[in-house]
């Protein structure tokens, strides 16, 4: 199996649901992380779950004004 440790994985819709779900995966599997979404306040909140999960400075969140 391939190892996602240290690939670059930008996922959109990461607010809530599958995206929040896999944005926590995936950090917590070793990947760098970009998150895409419109709701600040939800996005800021699965950052901080990455993150705690990653364990590693440099987690960047991009919020989209549609």
């Amino acid at each position: 199996m391939r190892t996602i440790a240290g690939k670059r994985i930008f996922i959109t819709g990461a607010s809530s649901g599958i995206g929040a779900a896999l944005a926590v995966r995936v950090a917590g599997q070793g990947a760098r992380v970009v998150l895409a979404a419109r709701r600040k306040d939800r996005l800021a909140e699965v950052a901080a779950a990455a993150t705690s999960v990653f364990r590693r400075t440099g987690f960047v969140v991009a919020v989209s004004k549609m």
